[in-house]
């Protein structure tokens, strides 16, 4: 995202980049960047955090206030508000599980869309 910035810009669109990888983005020297200490994934923080998530929300927009820019990377100043992993978090199914099913690409999505399948209907009727 950081390159399409730039050519978002040339055509008058400002743009925000939230980082994750800052070596990256420095790397890649966006218009202008928030850059969020959190773990991949999750570039608004943890889930169900909807007043955290919107602070970094509004901390990118105010990257576009005049005068940031042409290439500005500013740190998000909290850390995840959670000190520590979730530890009731678990994959869905196990990964070891996939080594002994089928080989080609196609077959291996095919059976985990269909391990994946229970997990989905939980969080539907949630």
């Amino acid at each position: 995202m950081s390159a399409l910035g730039h050519y978002l810009e040339e055509e008058g669109l400002a743009t925000v980049v939230i980082s994750l990888i800052r070596p990256q983005t420095e790397n890649t020297k966006p218009p202008r960047a928030v850059w969020v200490p959190f773990e991949l994934g999750r570039p608004f923080g943890p889930p169900s955090a909807g007043a955290f998530q919107r602070r970094v929300v509004l901390a990118a927009l105010r990257m576009l206030e005049p005068g940031n820019g042409p290439v500005v990377i500013k740190d998000f100043s909290d850390d995840d508000p959670r000190a520590t992993a979730d530890p009731t978090w678990q994959p869905p199914f196990t990964p070891a599980a996939v080594s002994a099913g089928p080989t080609s690409l196609a077959a291996r999505l095919e059976a985990e869309i269909l391990r994946l399948q229970g997990a989905h209907e939980r969080w539907v009727a949630q």
